[in-house]
């Protein structure tokens, strides 16, 4: 059957520790999916990995009874480690991101000095997304929306009235994502939220984090026309230079994310770990004043 566009369910599973939303993308019990940004559980003080909220994903989907097609990243994420590999072996189907993830791996093969067999053609990952293809989910199809600013690699994925926007757009009172990593851009991220806010008004938008304040509870979804007339950041009326000169002096404030360095060595090599030593033991590097 020729994949169509229609109506996505969206199912969200929070992780409490990194703020992160992973999501589950379906048309009902029985069809096929793609999940998104799916989290792997990392302390930071011991070096340990657990698959808590991962199988919490794996239990929806076999609750469903769906099949994986897809397991999608928004971007190289920089706060949690990507559980694709960990669900691609439990589940099935085939990991994917934005094509322009090969720019992000050649800056952090130099900062990280990675092994010399490390590649930077994206080969980690089974498919390269470029701009405006088309990702079929059963009946459903979907499609890659370029975003950077926040990094160069970042998309999101338009499925019929649905948009699953990364960390481009917050909920409408925490504003957009940061723009202070290597190769991320607030005069980039500025045209790639515009891009969004330019679908149709009742377009639904779902968050990649939620970071509530004044206690209110979590949330993310929102519409187009909610960040419209509400973001603290880009809301309708506020210019290009007004968000540039916000954004540049706000993250001048801000402290690198705990998980940064361990995520992103992960999340380049799509959720796999760095290849084992002689000891039979991978390793994650900390490079000393090297962010």
């Amino acid at each position: 059957m020729t994949p169509t566009q229609d109506i996505a369910q969206v199912h969200g599973i929070f992780d409490p520790t990194t703020w992160t939303l992973s999501y589950v993308v379906h048309q009902g019990a029985g069809t096929a999916c793609a999940i998104i940004d799916a989290v792997l559980d990392y302390d930071p003080k011991s070096g340990r990995t657990r698959h808590t909220s991962a199988d919490k994903v794996i239990d929806y989907v076999r609750s469903q009874n769906l099949r994986v097609q897809w397991i999608l990243e928004t971007h190289a994420h920089a706060d949690h480690l990507s559980a694709a590999a960990y669900l691609k072996a439990q589940l099935g189907g085939k990991t994917a991101i934005g094509a322009h993830i090969t720019g992000v791996q050649k800056v952090f093969q130099g900062i990280f000095n990675l092994e010399p067999g490390f590649k930077t053609d994206g080969s980690q990952f089974d498919h390269l997304l470029e701009a405006d293809e088309p990702v079929p989910v059963g009946n459903l199809l979907g499609r890659t929306l370029f975003v950077p600013g926040h990094t160069p690699a970042c998309v999101a994925y338009q499925f019929g009235d649905a948009v699953l926007v990364g960390d481009t757009l917050f909920m409408p009172d925490v504003g957009t994502a940061r723009c202070d990593f290597p190769g991320g851009d607030a005069k980039t991220l500025y045209a790639s939220t515009r891009k969004i806010l330019a679908l149709p008004p009742q377009t639904r938008l779902f968050t990649c984090h939620d970071y509530p304040p004044g206690g209110r509870p979590v949330a993310f979804e929102t519409t187009v026309a909610e960040q419209r007339a509400k973001n603290i950041h880009v809301r309708d009326g506020i210019t290009e230079a007004e968000f540039v000169a916000m954004r540049t002096q706000r993250d001048a404030t801000l402290d690198m994310p705990v998980l940064i360095l361990p995520a992103v060595q992960v999340n380049i090599r799509a959720g796999e770990m760095p290849p084992k030593e002689a000891n039979g033991v991978a390793y994650l590097k900390i490079p000393v004043d090297g962010l």
